[in-house]
């Protein structure tokens, strides 16, 4: 962005990604083309499916819950308030709720987040 901004939230444009959990766009405009901020929530008891994106990295900063991320090769981690998932382009990727409440953190992507970047891995 060329100029500051205040980008307002807006809860009510919510919706469900077919990868598993709700995702509310905070910022992802081709006026940023740098930097994409999502909130992610996954239901308990929630996988997210397998999936890598393209030519992006992505991080996963948890803000609430706890969760058991899959990234690469990397073992199953888990992770809760305060840790950040560094997930390099191209790498698979998962997260699982295995807690009683909802598991909540930003998806923080660079370049910004674009449908076509997204490849679902599971069968």
């Amino acid at each position: 962005m060329k100029r500051p901004a205040v980008l307002p939230a807006r809860p009510d444009a919510e919706y469900f990604f077919a990868e598993g959990c709700h995702i509310l766009e905070l910022s992802n405009s081709p006026a940023d083309p740098a930097l994409s901020i999502a909130r992610a929530r996954v239901a308990p008891g929630v996988t997210t499916r397998w999936h890598r994106l393209r030519d992006t990295a992505e991080r996963y900063c948890i803000l609430s819950g706890r969760g058991v991320v899959e990234v690469g090769d990397l073992p199953p981690t888990p992770v809760g308030p305060g840790d950040v998932v560094h997930i390099p382009p191209g790498t698979r990727q998962r997260i699982h709720n295995p807690g009683p409440e909802e598991l909540v953190f930003l998806a923080l992507c660079t370049p910004r987040f674009t449908p076509a970047a997204y490849q679902d891995l599971d069968d």
